[in-house]
């Protein structure tokens, strides 16, 4: 009998089910993440391609302005259009601005805001006036944010600290964080609308910059000006890395005060100045000292005093000794240090641990002892007695032992000010470390001579006091520390050199044994060059570069630089830099130093520095007062609750969060109303005129997002009076126009030219001021009411100041949103795409491209803008009667009268009755001569010396309102003709004063006294009218 065959269990049948079953299930999750992959990829492609599309605008406006809706759909089109990117091949002349790079950890604040509506409305209107403009973006990988941010979160999510991970995984981490989360202020600024050419965008640490940063190390370096020494930094013991000047934030300390110090339970005691005596050896004595640092003494090699002092002279020479290690200090003299009169005259000298003492230690040849680890423990140099304690706790722990040694001599209030990390908040420590520096004197003197130089001036600094600030800070510079104990960053390309006859083994023992290169290869030919003896191993720097000398080679590095490129070749130096002026010296200057050293030409030609934004009320934006604004938040509009929300995902405590809170409350009782980019950007480029500080009111930004509803029902109005079959002229000519179409474009001229001159000379506020004030009081407040008539009447004499008004509203509209559109983008291009397009000539396709607006000669009318000055100054007194009405009859249309004096003003009035009419909403004008008798029943107005106007009033006048209006008129008369006869009177005035000057003079003292006649006239009407009155009733 045959074996029989086995047979599968039920268990075994079971596991095969339940495997296939998995199996299936595998594949079809496999399938379902395809699909899902395919309909995502679908949906990018749909996005893409409608984002490629022009946004279709519906036929018929909104009644009321939306900037959710209007400024949606825009952006994606221009950037897909191509319209943001620059040609290396143009012709065109190369104008080029390079976006202060934003760090990685970013998100958009109310400064960079400021920065991107300045540098568009700058990069738009050079594009659109023919340039070949370019505006680099670029990010900044930020050293210590981003660390800190990446530290935290892994510290957060696994309960790992950086050296748990190692340096490499710990790098690898950042990267992912980098591509995951960073570069988010990029995405913020699409929404502003900065028209950066994102073909370009760029990393600090991407192949191509590291390439730039490593090859300026190395060629300085050969150069002999970056070199490694044992110098004082700033230290943060939490970091464990030093620090550059601009990230200690300074705060005032005005008393003893208690501080939350990071790392330690308890606060800690700061603004007091603690004395303690030191006994002379000898038994000489003691000689009392104070400081803040009471920590510090450990590391006491000396003792200063003045050598005028007449209460130390005989200790000059002598020794004090120390009381904790026996060491013997010197007593030295040092009239640099030494103030006698502060204090008890006699100063502690720490070499090691304040820059001051390290001079004074550098001129005496004292000791340098360091007495901190890179955590902020006392290290041997300590002695056993505080070794491992931190500085803080051996601060009260050596004044305890000062006491018990009878050598403690009290304390005292000391106003002071405490440098703090603007990362960690650790109170900073100075700390003498072996560190990389650059030696920037040379390379200061010619950064200086750049601006200074009047006879051949490099770089225009903007505003101009700020080029006094350049020479402080370049007169007196010192020399730049560039290494950063960090593993973020781009490594020193230095790699230090044992050799096998080395006493100490240590990375860095030997400050000789360094030597740098592009690569490591490099470095090891360069170490068998300088040393014969037999090499060990090459070990690379751990530390990394000052995050602002990367930065500081822009733009030389996002031109490509060291390769000769055509990009480096055409847009390099750039145009202008624009920033904040509190960087002017941390990164301004640097980039000027680097960037003409290794280019031998300068980065930019101008330098333009904006205010620094505080809220309305003049104080610094803070989150512990509630004040800081988010620009998306003013674009998007947010409640109060949300407002508040965000404080409370903040980290402030609770007394601090119902501090904001009670400040958000009373800024924003309401919330912040959705304003749209476009107001923000116009508010913000409107306020530069603030000198050094903005002071930000959003009430203003609201104004401006009520003012494009302005924009938006001037279009509406227009296209609705167009008509759908019009056709625009290609060319118009005033001179056979109606006299406010003539107006209109002769003071659109005028802004033009204002505009554009006011944007060549970086008044950005002036450009904003002339662009409004031309759409606001003279197209939409006079030119467009006085219009409306003609379209109103069907009276064949009509047509043709109908026709004319029609191509002329429609050229102010055609060439007032391209006047206005670098400060609006959004707005702007949604307006100019429904305008009709001219007949035979093909339009641009966005307004971003079309032609910027330049002077027209023949538009100029300097006669119908005097006779209009006069309209207006007609209507204004008018208007001005009529505000005095009670409230329910100022809208009702009156009956009004013009007392002319002169045949002139006569004529000007009887020809210009309709539009007076219109602008002041009368029932009629009549035109009276200086013969005729002033109207009954009227309140008067003087005008001028020359003019009088009258407006019917129904009832009685208010006689003490008028009498004071004109008393306070005739006042003002009265003062100027005194000034001016005293002036006129004045010794020396017919010899020195040109004779123009005095004809003019003249003539405006006759006006002067002429106008006086008027209002007393005026004056003699009023009480006549007021008798009138008096006897009727």
């Amino acid at each position: 009998m045959g074996e029989s065959e086995t047979q599968p269990s039920t268990e075994d049948l079971e596991k095969k089910k339940k495997k296939e079953e998995k199996a299936k299930a595998k594949e079809l999750k496999k399938q379902k993440a395809a699909q899902k992959a395919e309909v995502a990829k679908l949906q990018v492609q749909q996005s893409s391609n409608a984002s490629k599309k022009k946004k279709l605008l519906s036929r018929s406006m909104a009644k009321q302005y939306n900037p959710c809706v209007v400024e949606k759909s825009w952006y994606a089109w221009w950037e897909n259009s191509g319209f943001f990117v620059a040609d290396p091949k143009s012709s065109k002349p190369p104008f080029v601005i390079v976006l202060p790079p934003p760090n990685v950890t970013g998100a958009l604040h109310i400064g960079h805001a400021l920065t991107s509506s300045i540098q568009d409305t700058v990069i738009r209107w050079r594009r659109m006036s023919g340039y070949n403009a370019l505006w680099l973006p670029s990010m900044d990988h930020a050293g210590i944010a981003t660390q800190v941010v990446v530290e935290k979160k892994i510290m957060r999510e696994r309960k790992l600290t950086r050296h748990d991970l190692g340096r490499e995984n710990f790098v690898s981490e950042v990267w992912k964080w980098k591509t995951e989360y960073g570069g988010t202020i990029l995405k913020q600024q699409r929404r502003l609308g900065a028209s950066l050419d994102w073909s370009r965008e760029c990393f600090t640490m991407d192949e191509k910059r590291s390439q730039a940063v490593t090859e300026a190390f190395v060629r300085l370096y050969k150069e002999g000006l970056i070199y490694r020494d044992i110098r004082l930094v700033n230290w943060d013991c939490i970091l464990r890395t030093a620090i550059s000047d601009i990230e200690v934030e300074y705060v005032d300390i005005k008393e003893r005060t208690l501080l939350k110090v990071p790392g330690y339970e308890n606060l800690v005691e700061v603004g007091v100045l603690t004395s303690f005596a030191y006994l002379l050896e000898g038994n000489l004595g003691e000689i009392v000292v104070a400081t803040t640092r009471v920590e510090t003494m450990l590391g006491d090699t000396a003792i200063a005093i003045h050598p005028d002092d007449l209460r130390y002279q005989q200790f000059l020479g002598k020794f004090a000794i120390h009381p904790f290690n026996g060491r013997k200090l010197p007593i030295i003299c040092d009239a640099v240090l030494v103030d006698r009169e502060f204090g008890t005259g006699a100063v502690k000298i720490t070499p090691a641990h304040d820059p001051n003492d390290f001079e004074v230690g550098k001129r005496h040849k004292l000791e340098f002892i360091n007495i901190f680890t890179d955590d902020g423990k006392i290290n041997s140099n300590g002695g056993p007695e505080f070794e491992g304690m931190p500085r803080f706790k051996a601060r009260e722990a050596i004044i305890k032992a000062m006491q018990e040694k009878g050598l403690y001599r009290g304390t005292a209030n000391n106003e002071m000010r405490l440098g703090l990390c603007s990362r960690s908040n650790d109170i900073v420590e100075p700390l003498i470390k072996p560190q990389w520096f650059v030696n920037c004197n040379g390379m200061a003197r010619e950064a200086l001579n750049a601006v200074t130089n009047e006879e051949n001036q490099r770089i225009e600094i903007i505003p101009k006091q700020y080029a006094a600030e350049w020479k402080r800070w370049l007169e007196n510079i010192r020399d730049w520390c560039i290494s950063r104990q960090l593993w973020w960053g781009h490594r020193i390309p230095a790699w230090y050199v044992t050799l096998e006859d080395d006493e100490l083994k240590e990375l860095g023992a030997y400050n000789d044994h360094w030597v740098v290169g592009r690569n490591k290869e490099e470095a090891q030919t360069e170490a068998w060059k300088k040393f014969s003896r037999k090499i060990i191993h090459l070990s690379q720097d751990p530390d990394v570069l000052d995050t602002w000398f990367s930065s500081g080679l822009f733009p030389l590095s996002v031109l490509d630089w060291p390769d000769e490129t055509e990009n480096l070749r055409k847009f390099y130096p750039t145009s202008v830099l624009e920033t904040g002026h509190d960087i002017l010296f941390f990164w301004v200057a640097r980039m000027v130093m680097l960037n003409t050293k290794l280019s031998g030409d300068v980065p930019f030609r101008k330098v333009y520095l904006h205010p620094m934004i505080r809220d309305a009320h003049g104080r610094k934006m803070s989150k512990s007062l509630g004040n800081v604004i988010d620009p998306l938040e003013v674009i998007n509009g947010i409640s109060l609750e949300d407002l508040h929300k965000r404080l409370e995902q903040g980290n402030l405590d609770p007394a601090e969060l119902d501090v904001a809170k009670e400040g958000q409350k009373k800024d924003f009782p309401n919330g912040i109303a959705e304003c749209g980019a476009d107001a923000l950007r116009f508010a913000l480029v409107s306020y530069t005129a603030q000198s050094d500080k903005i002071n930000l009111d959003i009430q203003r930004v609201v104004g401006y997002r009520q003012w494009c509803n302005k924009l938006w029902n001037a279009t509406r109005f227009a296209l609705s009076n167009l008509g759908d079959e019009y056709t625009p002229s290609p060319n118009v000519v005033p001179d056979i126009m109606p006299f406010s179409c003539q107006w209109i474009l002769s003071v659109l001229n005028k802004a033009i030219d204002k505009t554009v001159s006011s944007l060549e000379a970086f008044e950005f506020s002036d450009a904003a001021t002339a662009v409004y004030s031309w759409w606001q009081f003279q197209l939409c407040d006079v030119f467009i009411e006085v219009i409306k008539p003609y379209f109103a009447s069907n009276d064949p004499p009509s047509s043709s100041a109908k026709k004319f008004a029609r191509d002329t509203l429609w050229v102010c509209l055609d060439t007032g949103l391209r006047l206005l559109h670098p400060f609006m983008p959004f707005v702007t291009e949604e307006l100019w795409q429904r305008l009709p397009q001219e007949r035979d000539c093909i339009r641009k396709e966005s307004i971003m491209i079309s032609e910027y607006p330049s002077v027209v000669q023949s538009w100029m009318n300097d006669e119908v803008e005097r006779v209009m000055d006069l309209i207006e100054s007609t209507v204004k007194a008018l208007r001005s009667l009529r505000s005095l009405m009670p409230a329910k009859e100022r809208h009702e249309r009156r009956e009004a009268f013009a007392l002319c004096r002169t045949d002139r003003i006569l004529e000007i009035i009887k020809s210009h009755d309709l539009e007076i009419s219109t602008l002041a909403t009368l029932s009629s004008l009549k035109v009276l001569n200086e013969n005729d008798a002033a109207p009954a029943g009227c309140a008067v107005a003087v005008v001028n010396e020359n003019l009088s106007v009258y407006l019917k009033v129904k009832g009685a006048i208010n006689a003490e309102v008028e009498r004071e209006k004109l008393r306070k008129k005739m006042e003002e008369l009265r003062r100027q003709q005194e000034t001016l006869t005293r002036t006129m009177n004045a010794s020396g005035y017919k010899e020195k004063v040109p004779a123009h000057i005095h004809e003019e003079n003249a003539a405006k003292l006759s006006s002067l006294m002429q106008e006086q006649l008027s209002f007393e006239e005026a004056s003699h009407h009023l009480e006549l009218e007021i008798a009138a009155n008096a006897a009727i009733d």
